[in-house]
C-alpha cells in the first residue's frame, strides 16, 4: 500500500502537470486536460478544484468547441492566474530582434524591436538582447530579478542534447550556445527553440489554431520550416530538429544550400529566391513588401511566381499530411500573408494527398503576422516556469 508521503508526492506531480499543460497549451477545458495528461477524468476534476481553490487556476467566460465537433453545450475553459513576476520572449530573426516582456498570463506589457545584421554578429547581438530585456522590464516595472524564465526564438535548427544551432545558416554564431549564453548576461533562465517550432506554439495558444489538435505550422521566409502539433502538443523529435521541411529534397540536381545538401525545397522557394526569379522583370529594385502588395494588385508575373512556390511546397506538405493527418496547415512568415502563395498550396495538397485527408484539412495564413515567433516565446517561457 502507498503510504501517504508517495501520495502526496504523486498528487502534487499531477498538480504540476496540469499547470504545466495549462501554461504551454493556454485555455483548456477540463475533457482536453484528460486526453493531454492521461489522467482520470475525477483526478483531473480535482485537481482542477484544488488549484481553483489557491488561486493558480481560474475559470474563463469563454468556451471550448466540443471535442471532434461534437453536439451539445460548449465546455468551460481554464486558465492559469496571473501570479506575481513575468517572463520574457525573444524573437532573434535572422535580421531583427523582437523582444516582449509579459505577466505569467501571458499578457504583454512591452514590447520593442530592432533591425541587425543577425546572422554574421552573434556575440554583439546577444549583448543587444540582453540590453533590450532589461529595458523593456525596467519599463514594465519590473525588475530583470523579478522575470521567472525567458523563451528564446532562433532562426535555425536546434539540436536539444547539445543546444547548439545545427547548420551553417548563422555563421556569427558558430561555437555559441545561444540560451546559455543570453542567461549567463541576464541571470535569468533562458529556453531556446526554433522558429517555427514557436510560430506554432504561438497559433495554438493565441491565434488561428486554437482549439486544434493536429496542426502543421509553415514558416516561409528566408526559409521554410515546419512546427509539427500532435494531439496538441508540440512535437519537437528525439533530436529537436523535426519540421525541417525546408531540407527535403526536390531535385538533386538542384541549387547547393546552406544546410550543405542540393536541390533542397527552400533553395526554390526562400524569399530570396523569389525575388531573384521576379527582379528582371522589373525596372526598379524588389522588396518582399512590395511583391506581396504587388500580389494584392494582380499582378501577373508575381501571381505567377509564388503559384509555383505555392505548388511546390504543398507537394512537399501533401507527403507530410499524408503521413500525420492534420486538420490544419497554417502558413505563417513572410510569405504567409501572401493569398496567391496559399491558393497554391492548398491546390497542390488537394492533387498530391490522399483525397480523404486533403478533404479532412483547412488551409489558412496565421493570424499573428510578425508577432508569431515572440508571441510562441513567451509562451514558450510561461510552460517552462509551470513545469519548474
Amino acid at each position: 500500500m502507498a503510504s501517504t508521503g508517495a501520495l502526496e508526492r504523486l498528487r502534487a506531480g499531477n498538480q504540476r502537470a496540469v499547470l504545466s499543460l495549462l501554461a504551454g497549451e493556454g485555455p483548456m477545458s477540463r475533457a482536453d486536460l484528460v486526453r493531454a495528461s492521461g489522467l482520470s477524468r475525477t483526478t483531473v476534476s480535482s485537481l482542477v478544484a484544488e488549484l481553483i481553490g489557491a488561486g493558480q487556476v481560474i475559470e474563463t467566460d469563454d468556451r471550448a468547441r466540443p471535442h471532434k465537433g461534437g453536439s451539445g453545450r460548449p465546455p468551460v475553459l481554464v486558465r492559469l492566474s496571473a501570479p506575481t513576476g513575468g517572463v520574457a520572449g525573444v524573437d532573434v530573426g535572422h535580421g531583427h530582434v523582437r523582444v516582449a516582456v509579459a505577466d505569467r498570463a501571458g499578457t504583454v506589457l512591452a514590447e520593442d524591436h530592432a533591425l541587425v545584421d543577425v546572422d554574421a554578429h552573434g556575440t554583439e547581438v546577444l549583448d543587444r538582447t540582453a540590453a533590450m530585456v532589461r529595458a523593456l522590464a525596467a519599463r514594465s516595472e519590473l525588475s530583470v530579478e523579478e522575470l521567472q524564465a525567458v523563451g528564446m526564438c532562433i532562426p535555425a535548427p536546434l539540436d536539444r542534447r547539445s543546444a547548439r544551432i545545427r547548420t551553417g545558416i548563422m555563421p556569427g554564431w558558430q561555437g555559441l550556445l545561444p540560451g546559455e549564453e543570453l542567461e549567463r548576461r541576464l541571470g535569468v533562465p533562458v529556453h531556446a527553440d526554433n522558429d517555427a517550432n514557436l510560430g506554432a506554439l504561438a497559433e495554438l495558444h493565441h491565434g488561428i489554431a486554437r482549439g486544434r489538435h493536429d496542426v502543421i505550422y509553415l514558416k516561409v521566409a528566408s526559409g521554410v520550416g515546419a512546427g509539427i502539433i500532435l494531439g496538441g502538443r508540440l512535437h519537437r523529435g528525439a533530436s529537436g530538429i523535426a519540421g525541417e521541411i525546408g531540407h527535403v529534397q526536390v531535385g538533386e540536381d538542384g541549387h547547393v544550400c546552406r544546410c550543405g545538401n542540393r536541390g533542397c525545397l527552400e533553395t526554390m522557394v526562400s524569399a530570396a529566391r523569389l525575388l531573384e526569379l521576379l527582379q528582371p522583370a522589373y525596372d526598379t529594385p524588389l522588396t518582399m513588401e512590395r511583391l506581396l502588395a504587388l500580389d494584392v494588385e494582380g499582378d501577373a508575373g508575381v501571381r505567377r511566381v509564388l503559384t509555383d512556390a505555392g505548388r511546390t511546397i504543398g507537394r512537399a506538405v501533401a507527403d507530410l499530411a499524408n503521413s500525420l493527418n492534420p486538420e490544419l496547415v497554417v502558413v505563417g512568415g513572410t510569405l504567409g500573408g501572401s493569398p496567391t502563395l496559399v491558393e497554391g498550396l492548398r491546390g497542390a495538397i488537394d492533387r498530391y494527398a490522399q483525397p480523404d485527408t486533403a478533404a479532412a484539412l483547412d488551409v489558412v495564413p496565421g493570424a499573428l503576422g510578425v508577432r508569431s515567433a515572440v508571441v510562441g516565446a513567451v509562451a514558450l517561457a510561461i510552460a517552462r516556469v509551470a513545469a519548474s
